[in-house]
């Protein structure tokens, strides 16, 4: 029996509640996010402020240079939770198995419900009417045979949209796929295989499994089993946290990693008071850290690691650092616990 997985992704989360919240930012650029004038970094943006270029993870002052008319709104994290709960509240309406990525998207599973004679697709645009109605807020929903395909999907017909894609069509929907849409593509990874000559699924199709693995590395056979539409993974219904962690933007920049490696015990000790705080009794599978260089990119590392030291992330920092070798402009650290799903670790050497 094909699964019927479907994926529901809140349009601009942060930004579309303030704006039901508040009936005159609606039309007007809106951001959510930190203060330009402290290095404050844009959480999310509306469609009207993306249209001037604002992105999530931009530096707020680069955003209010771009669209000096964007409306920045502090953060309210423990509201959008009570919000995403309401969501959630509809989700099981229909699936109890349910695995939430976020406070703004989640993966169901659908197959063996039987409302609306299991019609998944009159499943998803039933949960995006009644968020809309008693939410107040727009959903988009993809509809697939897979978690990867699902989630692919809920992006196709943004915002406030709804797109299928039937097992009969999988095979061809997945040939025209650009690379970029593979988990894991990012720009760097993206530019290797364009020197390759590889820009679309069917590109990757060309090669046997182990010669593509040969020339991309290990990575490679994760992304040949996705342009083959191969994705066992199932829908797994949690509560949990896949990770904890916690970062920093500092008023300036830090030069070098020794500056880097001096405020390491700070986050760490507040990176210890969190897993406290949210009273962990999952083992730790992976340390990890985040850098965002003076020129914006980023980059993360982790190891395998049931009780990270200070050391542990020493090691880390060192790493992450010499990819770029440039002053940084925020720092985090962070653990990963053993029920955590991701791409596989032989991207890291690729991305930024």
């Amino acid at each position: 029996m094909n699964r019927k997985i479907i994926h529901i992704d809140c349009d601009c989360f942060y930004a579309a509640v303030e704006m039901r919240d508040d009936p005159k930012l609606r039309q007007r650029p809106v951001a959510v996010g930190g203060d330009p004038g402290r290095r404050g970094v844009i959480a999310t943006c509306n469609y009207e402020a993306r249209k001037y270029g604002v992105r999530s993870a931009m530096a707020s002052a680069y955003a209010k240079r771009l669209c000096p008319d964007l409306i920045i709104i502090p953060p309210r994290i423990h509201y959008y939770k009570e919000v995403s709960q309401q969501i959630h509240r509809i989700f099981h309406r229909f699936t109890d198995i349910i695995e939430p990525l976020s406070l703004d998207e989640a993966y169901l599973d659908v197959s063996a419900q039987p409302h609306y004679q299991g019609s998944a697709t009159r499943m998803a645009e039933a949960m995006r009417k009644q968020i809309r109605a008693q939410v107040g807020i727009t959903v988009s929903a993809g509809i697939a045979p897979n978690k990867f395909l699902a989630k692919i999907a809920s992006d196709w017909n943004k915002p406030d949209g709804l797109w299928v894609i039937p097992p009969k069509d999988t095979d061809q929907f997945i040939q025209n796929l650009p690379i970029e849409k593979l988990h894991g593509v990012g720009k760097v990874t993206a530019q290797r295989l364009h020197n390759m000559g590889i820009r679309t699924c069917a590109d990757i199709r060309r090669y046997d499994r182990f010669s593509f693995v040969e020339k991309v590395g290990n990575f490679g056979d994760y992304l040949h089993r996705l342009a083959h539409g191969i994705d066992e993974r199932p829908v797994e219904a949690r509560s949990t946290r896949k990770s904890v962690s916690v970062e920093h933007t500092y008023p300036s920049d830090l030069p070098d990693i020794d500056s880097c490696q001096k405020k390491l015990p700070e986050l760490k000790e507040k990176l210890e008071l969190r897993l406290k705080k949210a009273n962990r009794n999952q083992p730790i599978k992976k340390a990890f850290v985040k850098l965002k260089f003076s020129d914006f990119t980023s980059t993360t590392m982790e190891c395998c690691a049931g009780s990270p030291s200070l050391d542990t992330y020493r090691e880390l920092f060192d790493q992450a650092f010499k990819r770029k070798q440039l002053a940084v402009r925020l720092l985090g650290v962070g653990v990963r616990f053993r029920d955590h799903e991701s791409a596989p670790q032989n991207q890291i050497a690729f991305e930024f």
